[in-house]
């Protein structure tokens, strides 16, 4: 059995494709949660009412009475896939502005079924627009150059080598990751983090000696909008900021791990700072100069290397 969690923001027209995409699967094993953080912060309660149109026993609704942000709802579905262990072994926590492809579930609980050790998966995606067409942006583009593909079936995969390839450029789509749900709570989500939570995640599982199997074609699609948490950061240069403090730690991380390959990828986090010179000159044509020179800096600054030290990072998130 799956257990799809989805953190919804109030209701729209995306959320609801979303619930759909889960419904229209061609197999039956899943149960799906919606937490919707969007109530709280007065924003479009009519999902509630439409979920209870639809009358269907798999589908859980939770509304919560204060708004918990990005980082802390994705945790409150870690916490509730916990709760609910009973209805599933295996966790997605979908976008809920991304859908799933109709064989989602029936594939990934196969693989899951023939690679027993591994702590999660990874089906790749098809990246979509607003309006739900195909686009391939420069991003999108990085990532599928950057990646380790499976090729003519699945690949399992970790360690140094899988750490230092995510932080050269993070080419996971973390809606189409499924994780083993006692792996995923052990970790969990450790707060600060709104962009590069999922590589966090990530790396720490894999520190841990976890592995992930990649399969060879996608398995969702996945949205490329302005209204976006990670477009809206990289206009502000929120993003980089965050981007930037969390690769110095685990530069660090993977120093004291041993893995001297990914601290290097960690210190010059070159994705990053290429997407960032991109927006920059963006910045640049509109005029806004003290914006780009920000962006700039916040850049083109190397990382100081990481002081020797015996103290261990954070493991599980801090609840």
């Amino acid at each position: 059995m799956l257990h799809v969690m989805l953190p919804a923001y109030g209701d729209d027209v995306w959320v609801r494709q979303a619930i759909i995409s889960v419904r229209e699967q061609d197999d039956p094993r899943w149960r799906l949660t919606v937490l919707d953080d969007g109530p709280a912060a007065g924003r479009d309660p009519g999902l509630a009412d439409w979920l209870r149109e639809l009358g269907d026993a798999r589908i859980r609704y939770q509304a919560h009475s204060q708004r918990l942000g990005i980082n802390r709802n994705f945790q409150r579905c870690v916490d509730a896939s916990a709760v609910h262990a009973s209805a599933a072994d295996l966790v997605v926590i979908l976008g809920a502005d991304d859908r799933l492809l109709p064989d989602f579930v029936g594939r990934v609980l196969r693989v899951a079924e023939q690679f027993p050790g591994a702590a999660f998966l990874h089906t790749g995606a098809r990246i979509v627009d607003g309006a739900g067409a195909p686009v391939m942006p420069l991003v999108d583009r990085v990532k599928r150059l950057s990646s380790i593909r499976a090729l003519g079936g699945p690949l399992e995969t970790g360690g140094q080598r899988l750490a230092a390839s995510l932080l050269r450029g993070n080419w996971m789509y973390f809606p189409s990751v499924v994780f083993r749900r006692d792996c995923l709570v052990e970790h969990g989500f450790r707060p600060g983090y709104d962009v590069v939570q999922d590589l966090d995640l990530y790396l720490r599982i894999l520190r841990a000696g976890g592995s992930v199997v990649l399969l060879d074609r996608p398995g969702i699609e996945y949205r490329r909008h302005a209204a976006s948490v990670s477009s809206a950061g990289a206009v502000d240069g929120s993003r980089f900021a965050e981007e930037r403090r969390y690769f110095a730690e685990a530069a660090a991380a993977m120093t004291r791990a041993g893995w001297p390959g990914a601290a290097r990828a960690a210190r010059w986090h070159l994705t990053s700072r290429l997407h960032a010179l991109v927006k920059a000159a963006g910045l640049v044509a509109g005029g806004d100069w003290p914006a780009a020179g920000r962006m700039l800096r916040g850049t083109l600054t190397p990382l100081p290397p990481p002081a020797p030290t015996p103290a261990e990072d954070h493991g599980a998130a801090t609840r």
